[in-house]
């Protein structure tokens, strides 16, 4: 396999204008995309593991950049300094959480934006355009560094976007080296994307796994944990209504992953109301405005577009 064919720009000095690219895959990239079965099985599980899609070169650079990123030296800021997650050193490193640290960062950036990943996310959702919607830069240290913890709760990722009109959301996990099960690979609960109400699910901050399983139990579903063991350059999808977690990390070095929460090209903004309570992503106070004047989720600047087969 050819290392340069599965990297988007070896210096990613096309990052700014990733928007405007044909998005044309290679024939060895076209062979790396799920088939026809491997779609179906998302469908019926909620989940996919890749074949190796991304280089050693793309994820070491991102890497760097994260050391980079988590020392303070950012390339860009955010419009807003609060409403958002934002790891600081002084949060311990038990589990630190940066949103939308692919804008702030070229080499995360370029990593978040590579068209093979936005491809497979577009076939396994049966769509023609993935855009980026939210990303969370997430480490956890080994277990006993960083103040302890390390778990993060049952949860669906649609629980936090319930603005969004599509619901063939799904997010692309990338872990920037071998995910072993020793390191707190990413849990999902098979099938659980058919469960009824799981769009609203929030245990994010829950730390007690067994606790809330045992009360999806006690409603009749059946629990299936299937761990994202990986190898490096492989990367994980799951639907935006799959009910997922992880556990501390439990071997010798850190675990580091990019999680990247993918829409739809047809995904617009909706009102929604929670408790009389108007709802609403940070995201929507600083994109732009679409022509009936509600947040615009086709705002490049804030949701850029990772592959399309549309004519642009």
């Amino acid at each position: 396999m050819t290392e340069g064919l599965l990297t988007r720009a070896a210096d990613g000095a096309d990052r700014d204008v990733a928007e405007q690219d044909p998005m044309s895959l290679t024939a060895e990239q076209e062979a790396l995309l799920p088939s026809e079965e491997d779609i179906r099985f998302y469908e019926e599980h909620g989940w996919y593991i890749s074949k190796r899609v991304l280089s050693d070169e793309v994820l070491d650079r991102a890497a760097r950049g994260a050391e980079r990123f988590y020392s303070g030296d950012w390339d860009r800021r955010l419009p807003i300094e609060t409403g958002y997650s934002d790891w600081s050193p002084g949060d311990g490193d038990a589990v630190r959480n940066s949103q939308h640290a692919s804008y702030r960062n070229h080499e995360l950036r370029d990593l978040a934006l590579q068209p093979i990943v936005g491809a497979i996310a577009a076939r396994l959702a049966r769509t023609d355009e993935t855009r980026l919607f939210e990303d969370t830069l997430v480490y956890k240290a080994p277990s006993g560094v960083g103040g302890g913890g390390g778990v993060v709760g049952w949860h669906t990722d649609y629980s936090y976007s319930s603005n969004c009109t599509s619901k063939k959301m799904l997010s692309a996990w990338v872990p920037t080296h071998d995910v072993t099960p020793d390191r707190a690979p990413l849990v999902v609960l098979d099938g659980s994307h058919k469960w009824p109400e799981t769009e609203h699910l929030r245990f994010f901050n829950d730390q007690d796994l067994d606790g809330v399983a045992e009360q999806f139990r006690s409603r009749g579903r059946e629990l299936v944990e299937v761990p994202m063991v990986m190898g490096k350059g492989q990367v994980s999808f799951h639907h935006s209504y799959l009910v997922h977690g992880s556990r501390p990390n439990a071997s010798a070095g850190h675990r580091m992953a990019l999680a990247l929460y993918l829409q739809d090209g047809d995904n617009r903004h909706r009102p929604f109301v929670n408790n009389g309570v108007d709802i609403h992503h940070y995201l929507d106070g600083i994109c732009r405005e679409d022509a009936a004047g509600a947040p615009d989720y086709q705002d490049p600047e804030f949701f850029p577009v990772l592959w399309s087969a549309r004519t642009r």
